[in-house]
């Protein structure tokens, strides 16, 4: 059922409308449904489901990756080697509490990513606690201290990458980098053959660091495409 469907400002290109229809599942959707509207490039938002339909732009292109043919690079493994010694990583249900919703404003904050002021602990319930499918966190943390969440849903033979925030005082620790090197490793570990990053958009400096993953897959005109090289 699509609840909202207005064209309104891009959120990763200046001075663009964007047009993202968001759908609202009757009901929560099971693992082979959600992997489904995954391989056909749908993202999820809550309890909603949307996907970009820009009549004068394509920028935004779904991206994964797949465990078939990633390999880490040797920075990756340094990373990873890193957060093993020194970080404690948990997995556990959604939840909101006042730590989450600091992290998760101060994230947004310190990258610029911050447009309508701080969220409250409702703001974040209803974007990143209330879901439509199979849903955890990945939760890591510096000693008692939690440093990151990486909300992530699980398909059939994927996860989705939801939203990963991070405290910018650990930046040495390459906090988004370690949560999507978990992310791959729970692919393995679960025997699933993708991780989808979501929508990559060349123009938003945020997002370019989904492109680094390679190789990796890009749905273009329907079917998913592999990249070998950087752009």
């Amino acid at each position: 059922m699509v609840v909202y469907d207005q064209p309104s400002r891009c959120p990763y290109l200046p001075n663009k409308l964007a047009r993202m229809p968001m759908r609202l599942p009757t009901r929560s959707l099971r693992r082979a449904e959600f992997n489904q509207r995954l391989e056909e490039g749908d993202r999820r938002q809550g309890l909603l489901l949307y996907r970009p339909s820009c009549p004068s732009c394509h920028a935004c292109i779904p991206l994964r990756i797949s465990l078939a043919e990633y390999q880490l690079t040797r920075g990756q493994r340094r990373v990873q080697r890193r957060g093993e010694r020194e970080l404690r990583v948990e997995l556990g249900p959604l939840m909101a509490d006042e730590r989450r919703v600091e992290l998760y404003n101060t994230h947004k904050s310190q990258r610029g990513l911050e447009t309508h002021g701080p969220s409250t602990e409702d703001d974040y319930r209803e974007f990143l606690v209330h879901t439509c499918a199979e849903s955890f966190e990945i939760r890591t943390y510096h000693q008692e201290h939690l440093v990151g969440v990486a909300i992530t849903d699980r398909g059939t033979d994927a996860l989705s990458a939801v939203y990963t925030y991070f405290d910018p005082a650990f930046s040495r620790y390459s906090l988004g980098v370690y949560s999507i090197l978990t992310q791959l490793a729970l692919c393995e570990r679960w025997h699933l053959d993708y991780l989808y990053l979501g929508l990559y958009v060349s123009g938003c400096a945020a997002m370019r660091y989904k492109a680094t993953y390679l190789p990796h897959e890009r749905l273009l005109e329907g079917r998913w495409v592999r990249v070998e090289r950087p752009e």
